[in-house]
């Protein structure tokens, strides 16, 4: 995962994304990486695991070695219009953004590609070995993938157009980009990530680079006998909510191909403090 320079991190809503992406990044950055972290449409959970309150549009120093940022459209779309665009710096963009958002309403893809492409135009730069990207969730990231081929066939020629087909490229290389998909160990998760496999083996907008499963649970080391000597009481309603949740785990994780697991967390944690357990299971998993 940390040999690409530019990786999307997606899962269905609630299964830890925005962890497993921080403690990457922190992982990344204590092998000497310069990393970036981008909350591409929401930086609230990215921002907690780095331990601040909040993230800006410009990239800023979260941990040694690590800078991290959050995509907001209408900064998004003016860097767009300066940068990818080449209208001038004098020029005053205000007008244009109003009718662009206006237009993205509308027209499919603007919105995603104006906002896919700072993660994208930062890989561009090179100023990082690597660009980790907190991505929207399963429901939606393939309407982000796949704009740079929408702005493409809608756009007949011109900068526009230029500016797409290159994006496109880059997230379709698979030595630059690829996509890590986290679940947990249950039904709906497990279904969604599926159905995202199956789609990107139909439309291969971006390179498969791993599954990861989260918030496993470690088999207990009882068994049925010992369970059933225990008194009635708090532990043993533990022992047995164990038990059978270990057990629905293990049946939705042959579900999933998939040999990167991390441990349920137990106990009280700050965000900030299971990103850094996190990035120590990382250590010892790749």
């Amino acid at each position: 995962m940390l040999d690409r320079k530019l990786v999307f991190v997606s899962g269905k809503g609630g299964v830890g994304k925005s962890a497993v992406t921080a403690s990457l990044a922190l992982l990344a950055s204590r092998r000497g990486l310069r990393v970036l972290a981008v909350g591409m449409v929401e930086g609230l959970g990215l921002a907690g695991h780095f331990g601040v309150d909040r993230l800006g549009y410009s990239p800023s120093q979260v941990r040694s070695g690590t800078e991290a940022l959050t995509v907001y459209r209408d900064e998004a779309l003016d860097e767009y219009l300066r940068l990818q665009l080449h209208v001038p710096r004098a020029t005053p963009t205000k007008i244009l953004t109003r009718a662009l958002d206006v237009l993205a309403e509308t027209a499919p893809g603007i919105r995603e590609i104006v906002t896919i492409g700072k993660p994208v135009y930062e890989l561009w730069q090179s100023r990082y070995d690597l660009v980790l990207v907190d991505a929207p969730p399963l429901g939606q990231l393939f309407s982000y993938l796949r704009a740079p081929n929408t702005i493409a066939d809608l756009v007949p020629a011109g900068p526009i157009q230029r500016q797409a087909n290159h994006m496109r490229e880059s997230l379709a290389d698979s030595e630059l980009t690829s996509l890590v998909l986290v679940t947990t160990p249950e039904e709906l998760p497990v279904l969604e990530t599926r159905a995202t496999l199956d789609r990107i083996a139909v439309e291969p907008v971006i390179t498969l680079d791993a599954v990861v499963v989260n918030r496993l649970l470690n088999a207990l080391p009882i068994d049925a006998e010992i369970l059933g000597d225990l008194p009635e009481g708090p532990h043993r309603a533990a022992a047995e909510h164990h038990l059978t949740t270990y057990r629905q785990q293990q049946r939705w994780l042959q579900a999933v191909e998939s040999e990167l697991h991390l441990p349920y967390l137990f106990g009280l944690h700050t965000a900030g403090e299971v990103a850094e357990q996190m990035a120590d299971v990382w250590d010892e998993l790749i």
